[in-house]
């Protein structure tokens, strides 16, 4: 794979390898993990997010071990995130957008990063000392720490003293520190997982996929190929950090998604049997909060078309290009709740519905950014005019309607950027009218929505309800119906929505317990 090319391509390459078989840098297959496992079922390829590694020590007797068999508590691969809390420090706050070392070190001359990545220590030291009892763990832990930290400094301070000289510009290697600081979290979490886990008597190994101070540049496959080639799956509990350096460059594509799409190509290179989530809680058919927590219900199964409209909606149960992956590969995938072992969670696969059903309700705040032209009617162009100012100011599209000379995208991006595509297309087409209003999408999702009515039986329940429906969406898919609503009534029309359609229609289906357990 060259840089060029995409980092989740499909599970078998031109040489016809089957799913399993990852190609090493030489040329020569890695050792095939599907093959491994005892029981003969194969290996699992699990995901854990940064709440759930705050919590590690419950994970042991939950996740971890609890009991089970040796075969059982090995021929699994944990994929790990970053503590819950460091990745805001190292970059920036996710929702406040607070700046963390990356943000500060890209005023140059500025050492406010130093500090601030002093800060992001003492958070990172906090959370090992957090899930670690033993001070030989502890210590451990801290000389890690310290190693890794140091060296991040003293690369940041030189990369800022060349780029003192007029012939380097720090702004050509932001990308560059924006990835160095990232892996620094997930190595962290890694190694100090695999401490405590060894204490329990787990023979846990953690693997860096970070490139720390590794002089060679491989792809994605290449780096997962090098660093799993090795490993006894029966006899190992692989812990691999979420980040992995590689040519690709995942955080210029994906951002803070990368870590799905290294636990997705994990899968599909080792040919596991299932991909696993772990979060804290169930994948239901709405927020609890919102609805009710008698009202909800587990979903139990779903496909991979409901899990990129949930992600369309920003309510991801994996990013839509790891779930592609996973596809493409043909692995299932289970969202399950890292702290009720008992439950098999949410499969969700490629399969169709057994039968209409509406599975969840789920909405959020969007900006309704109108293009008025009288004389659009009849003219090309508009459209590409618009989807290219929208996407040069990076604004996420979630839906889109038009009529005769007006175009309507409903987007999820801060108002100001949002005017910013409004100036552009203002000076493109300076007779046409160009504005955002706030509103709220309220959706209904199921594999199947047929015969369900979800238009007419929301519009009632909606009214019902003294919710204003400003706009509907049915695209005749059957997979979606959305509700566009004034921004303060969100909550309403989910709430509204789900008792119609969902809890009134909630009929049995197959029970998650008969499918394949995720451990």
């Amino acid at each position: 794979m060259t840089s060029a090319d995409h980092p989740v391509n499909d599970s078998q390459d031109k040489r016809g390898d089957r799913p399993g078989r990852a190609v090493a840098g030489n040329g020569d297959p890695m050792k095939d993990l599907n093959a491994s496992g005892r029981d003969g079922r194969g290996h699992t390829v699990e995901k854990i997010g940064g709440t759930c590694m705050s919590r590690s020590p419950e994970l042991v007797e939950t996740l971890f071990n609890g009991g089970r068999p040796e075969e059982e508590v090995y021929n699994r691969i944990f994929v790990v995130s970053a503590y819950s809390g460091v990745t805001d420090a190292l970059l920036e706050h996710k929702k406040s957008g607070e700046p963390g070392v990356y943000a500060l070190y890209a005023n140059e001359g500025d050492m406010a990063w130093s500090e601030k990545l002093d800060r992001a220590r003492d958070v990172m030291a906090e959370a090992h000392a957090g899930v670690l009892a033993e001070p030989g763990d502890v210590k451990a832990a801290d000389d890690f720490l310290r190693d890794r930290i140091e060296g991040v400094r003293s690369c940041l301070i030189d990369l800022q003293r060349l780029c003192g000289y007029g012939h380097f510009r720090l702004d050509e290697h932001m990308s560059v520190v924006r990835e160095l600081l990232s892996g620094l979290g997930e190595a962290h979490s890694a190694f100090a997982t695999s401490l405590l886990l060894r204490r329990h008597g787990i023979n846990a190994r953690p693997v860096d996929l970070s490139g720390w101070r590794d002089e060679t540049h491989p792809s994605l496959d290449q780096r997962i190929a090098g660093a799993l080639e090795d490993v006894d799956v029966t006899r190992e509990l692989p812990i691999v950090t979420g980040y992995a350096q590689c040519a690709e460059g995942l955080m210029r594509e994906f951002d803070r998604g990368y870590s799905e799409v290294t636990f997705a190509r994990i899968a599909a290179l080792t040919g596991a049997r299932e991909a696993v989530i772990h979060k804290e809680f169930h994948l239901s058919s709405a927020d609890p909060k919102i609805v009710g927590a008698d009202a909800v219900r587990k979903l139990g199964r779903t496909n991979y078309d409901v899990a990129d409209q949930l992600s369309n909606l920003g309510m991801e149960a994996i990013h839509p290009r790891a779930a592609k992956t996973l596809r493409q590969a043909g692995i299932p995938l289970r969202v399950a709740n890292a702290f009720d072992p008992g439950d098999p969670g949410t499969l969700i696969d490629a399969e169709p519905a057994e039968g209409p059903r509406a599975e969840m309700v789920t909405g959020l705040p969007v900006l309704a950014f109108e293009v008025f032209e009288q004389d659009m009617v009849g003219v090309k162009g508009y459209d590409a005019r618009i989807l290219e100012a929208l996407t040069r100011h990076k604004v996420r599209i979630v839906s889109k309607a038009s009529n005769a000379n007006s175009v309507v995208h409903y987007v999820d991006a801060p108002l100001k950027t949002v005017k910013r595509a409004a100036r552009d297309l203002e000076q493109a087409f300076p007779s046409a009218e160009v504005k955002a209003r706030k509103m709220a999408l309220a959706s209904v999702i199921g594999r199947d929505l047929r015969g369900l009515g979800c238009a007419r039986r929301g519009l009632e329940a909606l009214e019902a309800a003294g919710v204003d429906v400003l706009a509907l969406q049915d695209n005749g898919r059957a997979v979606d119906v959305q509700f566009l609503v004034p921004s303060g009534s969100l909550e309403a029309a989910v709430k509204a929505l789900h008792r119609e359609i969902v809890e009134r229609d909630d009929t049995p289906v197959r029970p998650a317990a008969a499918l394949t357990p995720a451990v």
